[in-house]
């Protein structure tokens, strides 16, 4: 079962980083389609710029090694971004072609935070000490 959980983290993670990292790249290069879709959907544009970064930097977070506070940040910016994403479509009334991206990856999101192996974790500490009842 471990190896078996191994290759969905890493086939969901790869995934979720080749996703993150070709739309960041599009964000931050304000590819012209990508323009038109943050103007019909009333955003900013320098949202584009904003979003694209968070991206890079949270496929960083996720791939190296160690860092896992920075990873559930990531994990959780990435769940926002494409969460946020999906509503955005809904309120705007989009078809159903413009959901399967920011799905996918808030599918692989979740796929990949759930199977991260023990040492992607973050540790947290007992609030209480058993030892001296405080």
């Amino acid at each position: 079962m471990e190896k078996r959980n191994k290759i969905i983290y890493w086939i969901a993670t790869l995934w979720l980083a080749l996703g993150m990292t070709s739309t960041g790249i599009v964000q931050l290069i304000k590819m012209e389609e990508e323009v038109e879709k943050m103007t019909e959907l009333g955003y900013p544009l320098y949202f584009l710029t904003i979003i694209g970064i968070w991206k890079i930097l949270g496929v960083i977070a996720v791939l190296l090694p160690k860092l896992p506070l920075a990873k559930e940040w990531a994990y959780a910016g990435f769940f926002f971004l494409m969460s946020g994403a999906i509503l955005t479509h809904l309120a705007v009334n989009d078809g159903l072609t413009e959901y399967f991206g920011p799905s996918l990856l808030l599918l692989l999101t979740i796929t990949s935070w759930y199977f991260r192996p023990e040492s992607r974790r973050l540790v947290t500490q007992p609030l209480i000490n058993s030892d001296d009842g405080s």
